[in-house]
């Protein structure tokens, strides 16, 4: 009767592994090692700039394997990925099939319920980040969480006194060293390709491109920039042989019909795409001016440029890689995170064309990664 080897990374169980081969004398076999579940599941962005985790756990010589619990709309970047064994979303049997195994560590990065509460059931030899009590409330579940915990609760804390960047911060959560990893996504390098032939169908001929990510979600106000900057910039850029890319979603398409009209044809609307496509666009641009949101991530981990617009969010919190610049809006209520504002002229408002045109121009001199 054959033996077969379960604790193989690639051992599926119901069905041969990917390599078709009995496990006696299997050249592939490869021992899980240290189990490590990663629960980050959202928001988007955030689940992007916690990748820098993952080389930083494969930095040890000893076998790992990683299980990540991801939203759903992450998913498409996350696949495959080459330090990810396991890569699953939400729901009921990702939680009972946790519930049933063991890891040497649990690493709870999120401060949502359902991650946070599961976090707290998962059996682990050492459990790091964020969890719930038998109330519900939210505790560390380490004392390497105490200070990010701190940092949600107080104000003062995070618009103030906080100058570190969301990964230095979330390296200490996990217990590892922080030394300025990037992003670790793969996929992007995969539909580089891809975007470059939509730019050049869009535009032809030559000269640099600077991507306009134009949104920012609602969650928060005053995260995106005016149509009517927007516009002026993309005017001026195009003055000086700059073509303009306007970049979104199915929520920016009136914006950047705007925006497109506003700037008499300087700009250009690259259309609607998949998430893997409109990440392979913001990677073939060679500069990108947007607001703290997805498509800042993508052009961060692209190692493209990054023009970003403060408006109500935390500007140090984000970690460039020396490529691009920060602008932060000059209002004194800056930083607040308000769902809502009607003071007028807006944080938004306050970001002048001409000082985003000055960032613009020193990005395109920059390096890319």
């Amino acid at each position: 009767m054959a033996e077969w080897k379960v604790d193989c990374r690639y051992y599926v169980g119901d069905r041969p592994c990917r390599f078709r081969r009995e496990c006696e004398a299997c050249p592939e076999y490869s021992p899980q090692g240290k189990r490590v579940l990663v629960l980050k599941i959202g928001a988007l962005g955030d689940v992007l700039r916690t990748t820098p985790i993952l080389p930083a756990l494969h930095a040890s010589p000893d076998p790992i394997h990683v299980t990540w619990v991801v939203g759903g709309e992450a998913f498409p970047l996350l696949d495959d990925h080459p330090r990810i064994d396991r890569l699953w979303v939400p729901g009921y049997e990702t939680s009972a099939r946790l519930e049933g195994e063991r890891f040497d560590l649990v690493l709870s990065l999120d401060k949502d319920p359902y991650p946070t509460a599961l976090a707290s059931r998962v059996r682990a030899t050492e459990h790091r980040g964020f969890g719930r009590d038998e109330r519900g409330a939210l505790i560390p579940l380490h004392p390497s969480a105490r200070h990010a915990w701190d940092l949600g609760l107080s104000d003062r804390l995070k618009f103030f006194e906080n100058e570190r960047t969301y990964q230095d911060l979330i390296f200490e959560v996990a217990g590892l060293e922080w030394a300025r990893q990037e992003y670790d996504l793969p996929s992007i390098g995969t539909n580089r390709d891809s975007g470059r032939r939509l730019l050049h169908e869009l535009f032809g001929g030559d000269g640099p491109v600077v991507g306009f990510n134009t949104g920012a979600g609602g969650v928060f106000a005053n995260k995106a920039w005016t149509v009517e900057g927007y516009a002026a910039l993309a005017a001026q850029l195009a003055g000086e042989g700059v073509r303009v890319a306007l970049l979104g979603g199915p929520a920016e398409g009136d914006r950047n019909r705007a925006i497109a009209e506003a700037s008499r044809g300087a700009a250009r609307d690259t259309g609607i795409h998949s998430l893997p496509a409109f990440a392979g666009i913001v990677a073939a641009c060679d500069a990108v001016v947007t607001g703290d949101t997805l498509g800042m991530h993508l052009a961060i981990a692209a190692g493209v440029p990054a023009v970003v617009l403060f408006g109500s969010t935390c500007a140090q919190e984000i970690e460039l890689y020396g490529r691009g610049e920060k602008i932060v809006t000059p209002i004194d209520c800056h930083p607040c995170y308000r769902r809502s504002c009607d003071i007028s002229p807006s944080c938004q408002d306050l970001i002048r064309p001409e000082t985003v045109l000055a960032a613009v121009r020193r990005s395109l001199g920059a390096p890319r990664a």
